[in-house]
């Protein structure tokens, strides 16, 4: 092999490596490490399992990808203003005894979720949010989800029907939530960490790098 081949085999290799060893350290840092850190922690007093009509709701979330502009880790102060936003405490692994897979997420696109139960306890609400966010929240840049509702003539005795101001609701009939509406907004609305927890475990968690 000639000299200037060698070069490039080498280069080739140095890059291959470093490649390797940087998704390598993405790997442990992104999942590996949150998943020790969180697993095996006690659920703190307060913290419920989820309930069926929840936890199909929670699996709904996951395969929304709400989590790519959604996260579910409100932030020590000296780490970012998360508690004078609105959203909490400092999470603890322990909050996320009944979470697998954990949606603890790195984006805000939209507001952290930790406690979105607690802010806002609303069905009706979340229903609405869900079927056209703008029609409550003008600035929002959150997908619509329509496919989770269904437009009928009239109303079952069991729909639940999602008043729909104007100009976002259809022509004629009436909006209804799918199950699949329900359940999610279920999940939502069971996002409620305001429980205590001690001291010593928030700073515990803090020191954690």
């Amino acid at each position: 092999m000639s000299e200037p081949n060698r070069a490039s085999f080498s280069e080739a290799v140095g890059v291959v490596v470093g490649s390797a060893a940087i998704l390598l350290f993405a790997g442990f840092a992104l999942v590996a490490a949150p998943y020790m850190q969180l697993s095996g922690a006690p659920a703190p007093e307060g913290l419920e399992p989820y309930t069926p009509e929840e936890a199909a709701g929670r699996a709904q979330y996951v395969s929304l990808g709400c989590m790519y502009c959604h996260s579910q880790q409100p932030r020590a102060p000296n780490q970012a203003p998360d508690t004078a936003r609105g959203w909490g405490r400092p999470s603890i692994p322990g909050d996320y005894a009944h979470d697998y897979p954990h949606q603890l997420g790195t984006m805000r696109t939209g507001p952290d979720l930790f406690n979105i139960g607690a802010r806002q306890p609303s069905r009706t609400w979340h229903l609405l949010h869900l079927y056209q966010p703008r029609a409550v929240v003008p600035e929002s840049l959150m997908p619509a989800f329509p496919f989770l509702f269904e437009v009928k003539a009239k109303a079952g005795e069991d729909d639940v029907v999602v008043d729909v101001p104007d100009p976002w609701g259809p022509d004629a009939g009436v909006v209804v939530a799918r199950p699949e509406a329900l359940q999610l907004v279920a999940y939502l609305q069971a996002l409620d960490h305001t429980y205590e927890v001690s001291v010593d475990a928030i700073e515990a968690n803090e020191e954690v790098p």
